[in-house]
């Protein structure tokens, strides 16, 4: 008999805070626009939304809880997908902001960054030419200066305040020393398995996107956390669709959506979130992979369940 196919969790970065409004038209900015984006990309397969929220006013990344109890509801009323909300926020927002939202909101998953970083996106200064409000061209150029700060007493101080309410975590790792700033967390017991090991590629500050870079993190990883943990890859811009590919083959889960890339190919805008799911959708399942719901995510990464959360 043959054994069954693996189960492959998609998760949908929905709108984020890394690209500004002037680079696409279809960034979901104001609340409605979040929940249509994030409904549209369950419905598309992805198991787990990640999200951030903007100021309706001018797509702003804000930490406002008010600013997320106008979408948040309305997803979990439409949908049956696992919500996971930002930990890491944007520029320049302080550690209690950052919580501000996931403890009254207390989900079912949060992302949590594995170390400070520089984290460069002024490059898409070069890029975009003419910017549709004021704050979007200081937001880049002040990234050259900027450090993306998480510290060990960061990371326990949301580890500790989360973990109270239940919520676990996807463990954003941008370079190999992020993964064994998790190890040590794992050997002081602060963390438990199973960790959901994202890793990242191609943020400047970063690892890069070069295969043997994937193949690093992954055997870094495999000698870190052995059967610990599920893997998951994420590849900024252009480098996505190949990552992904390269890693859901070799054992993955993917990570795909509006924070991540704008495009659905090359030159091609994406219109939604389920523009990009529906496209990883395809590749997984042309490579035999089946896609998993959200309640097998939720079996795989031991979640509490939605009828825990606060929303």
């Amino acid at each position: 008999m043959a054994a069954p196919a693996r189960k492959v969790i998609v998760t949908c970065a929905v709108t984020g805070a890394i690209h500004v409004p002037s680079q696409t038209p279809y960034l979901p900015i104001t609340p409605d626009q979040i929940a249509e984006g994030a409904i549209g990309a369950a419905q598309a397969g992805a198991a787990i939304l990640h999200l951030h929220a903007r100021d309706p006013q001018d797509g702003r990344p804000t930490p406002d809880p008010d600013v997320f109890a106008r979408f948040l509801p309305r997803i979990r009323a439409e949908t049956d997908a696992v919500v996971n909300i930002t930990t890491g926020g944007g520029q320049h927002m302080t550690a209690e902001e950052r919580l501000a939202t996931p403890l009254r909101m207390r989900p079912e998953m949060c992302s949590l960054n594995m170390g400070s970083m520089n984290f460069g996106l002024y490059p898409v200064l070069d890029r975009v030419k003419e910017f549709r409000h004021e704050w979007e061209r200081d937001y880049l150029e002040r990234s050259r200066g900027y450090i993306f700060r998480n510290t060990f007493a960061d990371i326990e101080r949301i580890l500790e305040r989360l973990g109270e309410h239940g919520t676990r975590f996807e463990f954003e790792c941008y370079d190999v020393g992020h993964l064994y700033s998790l190890a040590h967390l794992l050997d002081r017991g602060l963390v438990h398995p199973p960790l959901f090991v994202q890793t990242i590629f191609g943020i400047l500050g970063g690892i890069g996107t070069d295969p043997e870079d994937l193949l690093q993190m992954r055997r870094t990883a495999d000698r870190l956390f052995g059967d610990a943990y599920l893997w998951s890859i994420l590849g900024a811009g252009r480098h996505q669709l190949n990552l992904v590919t390269m890693g859901a083959i070799m054992g993955g889960n993917v990570r795909t959506g509006l924070e991540d890339s704008v495009y659905l190919g090359k030159g091609e805008l994406a219109k939604s979130n389920a523009d990009l799911v529906a496209k990883v959708v395809r590749i997984l399942r042309e490579l035999s992979l089946d896609v998993a719901t959200p309640a097998e995510a939720r079996a795989m990464l031991a979640l509490k369940g939605p009828d825990k959360v606060g929303f």
